[in-house]
């Protein structure tokens, strides 16, 4: 299961945001895991992908839904973003019935689009691997709590309750094979399991993967770098390694 969250640049034109249209854009530049659709994809007869319709600065669905739950919001970038990366007004905090209509427009029916395809999954396999795939930028953003400077080629996202430590070291090692730095964690940390499942089934594995955009894209521009085919071709390699792993019988 391909779980891709913040790809899209998609803003729909009822929108409105306290910035200028460049503004927005550099917003988008900087915080949407471009490409990621492209980077992770696989044919449907190895894997289902769930994509996130619209930018997550509409709506963010890798936040918990209530904010008292979502450690981000303090920020004010819960699943509904006030604050820009910079930490600078993005939107006029949302009604009670704004938030309601966002939520259920958009966060609401691709969480349910996600459950239903990891249910699937069970139903036909008895055991799913929920993959999340992003990316991250080169330098951190202002609002990241983690600034070190020396940051990884890939990052390995984990889940206490559904990351088995066969899983996380197997992913490990399949993208420390191409040569890539790997760090687990670090600079960003989890991995997105459906609340249906999250802490009560542990046939849903979950893993997140994080590949750092210095590898494939020009972060001034948002264009694809000349090698970027190759680095596609490796990640897709690794992915297909990494779902078909399971450890022997003891």
């Amino acid at each position: 299961m391909l779980h891709v969250p913040h790809a899209s640049l998609l803003v729909p034109d009822d929108i409105t945001f306290l910035l200028t249209r460049e503004q927005v854009e550099h917003e988008l530049l900087v915080m949407t895991d471009r490409y990621t659709d492209e980077l992770f994809a696989l044919p449907a007869e190895l894997a289902t992908a769930v994509r996130f319709p619209v930018s997550r600065i509409v709506v963010d669905p890798e936040r918990f839904v209530d904010d008292s739950d979502e450690p981000m919001a303090a920020k004010g970038m819960g699943a509904i973003y006030e604050r820009t990366s910079s930490g600078e007004s993005l939107r006029q905090s949302p009604s009670a019935e704004e938030r309601r209509t966002l939520l259920a427009r958009f966060y609401e029916p691709h969480h349910a689009a996600l459950t239903q395809a990891v249910q699937a999954a069970l139903d036909v396999h008895g055991s799913v691997l929920v993959l999340d795939c992003h990316s991250f930028p080169a330098r951190a953003l202002p609002y990241e709590a983690d600034q070190n400077p020396d940051r990884p080629d890939i990052c390995i996202g984990t889940d206490t309750n559904h990351t088995p430590e066969w899983l996380r070291d197997h992913a490990i090692r399949s993208f420390a094979e191409l040569g890539w730095s790997v760090a687990v964690d670090r600079p960003f940390a989890g991995a997105l399991v459906p609340m249906r499942f999250y802490r009560k089934d542990p046939r849903v594995r979950a893993l997140m993967v994080e590949v750092n955009r210095r590898l494939y894209m020009d972060e001034q521009s948002g264009a694809k770098l000349s090698g970027f085919d190759q680095v596609r071709e490796r990640i897709r390699g690794a992915v297909k390694t990494i779902a078909g792993f399971e450890p022997s019988s003891p």
